[in-house]
């Protein structure tokens, strides 16, 4: 994949914003260049951008934040799911299923899913497999290196959402294939309430 969509440039933007303060933002901002080719505004949500921009980004928030590469994409993935600026792709994720291991079962359709909202969104290949009860193995393919640690913020954010108990590991990228592995066990699917959900959004005034 050699552009990628705005959309994802500007949550990571927001992430690093809305985290850890503007200031150090533009910090990060100069240091990978985006300051200078792109203004004081950042990235646009409909435009696309290469591949190599969104690594300088990260590349400048590793060294700025001093935070290891893998932890900086959980934590981008928790936010995803859990900040209201982001409740459209809540919504998006939740309408997978009424229970958290529903939801795991939809993984295979969330591809296709999102595109039909925005066709230029080009998420990795997503496949799951149940390993034994409550267990299950979800394979990453296709997209970008390090899409597997977003992942795994993103399942844990929704089994909180949902009100699962599960644990989940990142085993890493193969060599042969580049694929992603995150082995998930769910101990408890409704182990707390959860936040709530309503399939219509709410009409404000």
């Amino acid at each position: 994949m050699a552009r990628m969509h705005g959309l994802i440039n500007k949550s990571l933007q927001w992430f690093l914003s809305d985290s850890f303060g503007a200031g150090l933002w533009h910090e990060i901002a100069r240091q990978s260049g985006v300051a200078q080719s792109l203004g004081p505004d950042g990235f646009e949500t409909m435009q696309l951008y290469d591949d190599a921009l969104t690594d300088a980004v990260l590349d400048a928030a590793v060294r700025v934040l001093r935070r290891p590469h893998d932890s900086l994409l959980e934590d981008f993935g928790t936010y995803l799911v859990s900040k209201q600026r982001m409740e459209p792709l809540r919504r998006l994720l939740r309408f997978g299923g009424v229970s958290f291991t529903d939801f795991l079962y939809s993984l295979d359709d969330l591809r296709g899913r999102s595109q039909l909202a925005l066709p230029e969104l080009a998420l990795p290949d997503l496949n799951i497999d149940e390993a034994g009860e409550g267990q299950f193995t979800l394979t990453c393919s296709g997209g970008a290196q390090g899409f597997g640690h977003v992942m795994v913020g993103i399942l844990r954010a929704l089994a909180d959402d949902y009100g699962a108990l599960a644990v989940l590991e990142h085993h890493g990228a193969t060599v042969e294939t580049a694929e992603e592995r995150i082995r998930i066990e769910v101990h408890d699917p409704a182990f707390h309430a959860g936040r709530r959900f309503d399939l219509a959004v709410e009409q404000s005034g």
